[in-house]
């Protein structure tokens, strides 16, 4: 009895060197170093060693889960584009499938689908999803920003539809705004989808203050736009104010987490400026909300982050938290944009007031 409550507590990491196979072109910030380098640094942390991780294969989505959130038709391009040799989905962002793609998305589809069902069931405490291409650009009918289907809205469709939940959080923490898993969800109240992001203006175009649902999904829909550069404080301040209070409130059965780490402060496609401890802050948050609210019901699934040696450090720190372990992360604050800062807080103080018509702030 002791292993086997032991085995539950355990922490997952859900990883297929088949997902190295999606490719795009020479020099594209969404490349399989991304997650060679977060493997690297998993192995050399020692987490599996320490027997409080392991270390599991995902299975492909079926055809009907992809269909939870995507259009058939949508698919059937996807699957046509890639047996036909690839080919550009998106050209302004670079959104690439390559002969491979479909079946490497699907994968991440299945990791996800198969990390809650783990998790729901008592297998495992959480799980990260360590995974390729990433996918809340997505949306039902179309690919955008480095995206083909959209792993996380698809785990949290499929909490809903076959495991009967009622509540699904999922919190992006991204770089940029989710603008697939919103669409997905802008008018339904069984999934809380709150945003973190920088402006949204040059890309994705949505994401800001007064986006907040729609019919029954009124509310249900947070989006928190920081403005480049905002740091540290500003975003911790938006976590604790805002984030904190309103999934209280909501009260989630399970947490869902994109997992994007662009927002550090060397990346090369994020602008907030964000050091690995207000990561590690956050994800810590997350953990005490898990146990506090939903048995420690967490699924992380690794959206944007290319700066491969900050995924080399962040992504083993983050899982030994998930796990349990304290793995040292050593980094540097960027200096403060005070002007930024200032913006922050007036967004900030708007999303408060926006919000307190749905929630208490």
């Amino acid at each position: 009895i002791r292993q086997g409550a032991m085995q539950m507590k355990k922490t997952a990491v859900m990883f297929f060197s088949r997902f190295l196979a999606h490719n795009t072109d020479p020099g594209h910030p969404e490349s399989p170093r991304r997650l060679q380098a977060a493997m690297r640094g998993f192995e050399q942390a020692g987490l599996l060693e320490a027997r409080k991780c392991s270390l599991i294969e995902p299975k492909p989505a079926r055809i009907e889960d992809l269909r939870l959130v995507h259009r058939p038709e949508y698919i059937n391009y996807i699957r046509q584009l890639c047996m036909s040799g690839g080919g550009i989905l998106d050209e302004e962002t670079r959104t690439i499938a390559s002969r491979e793609s479909f079946e490497v998305a699907r994968l991440a589809v299945g990791g996800v689908i198969e990390a809650v069902d783990k998790v729901l069931t008592g297998r495992f405490r959480n799980v990260f999803v360590l995974a390729r291409p990433p996918g809340h650009h997505a949306g039902p009918g179309y690919g955008l920003g480095f995206c083909i289907f959209n792993s996380v809205a698809s785990g949290a469709a499929y909490l809903l539809r076959e495991l009967g939940l009622k509540r699904v959080l999922i919190l992006d923490v991204d770089a940029h705004h989710g603008n697939g898993t919103q669409e997905i969800f802008y008018d339904r109240d069984e999934v809380l989808y709150i945003s973190l992001h920088e402006d949204p203006t040059e890309f994705p175009e949505t994401g800001f203050v007064d986006e907040t649902g729609e019919e029954e999904g009124s509310g249900y829909t947070v989006n928190i736009p920081l403005p480049y550069g905002s740091g540290d404080p500003a975003y911790w301040k938006a976590f604790k104010t805002i984030v904190t209070p309103v999934v209280r409130q909501f009260d989630p059965q399970f947490i869902l987490v994109s997992a994007g780490f662009d927002g550090y402060y060397e990346d090369t496609v994020g602008n907030l400026s964000l050091s690995a401890y207000v990561y590690l802050r956050v994800f810590q948050q997350v953990l005490d909300l898990a146990h506090d609210i939903c048995q420690d019901r967490m699924v992380a699934v690794l959206e944007g982050g290319y700066r491969p040696s900050f995924l080399r450090k962040i992504v083993p720190a983050i899982i030994g938290r998930m796990a349990g372990l304290n793995v040292g992360i050593r980094d540097k604050r960027p200096s403060l944009d005070l002007i930024a800062q200032k913006e922050a807080e007036r967004i900030i103080e708007d999303a408060r007031r926006i919000l307190s018509a749905f929630w208490t702030l």
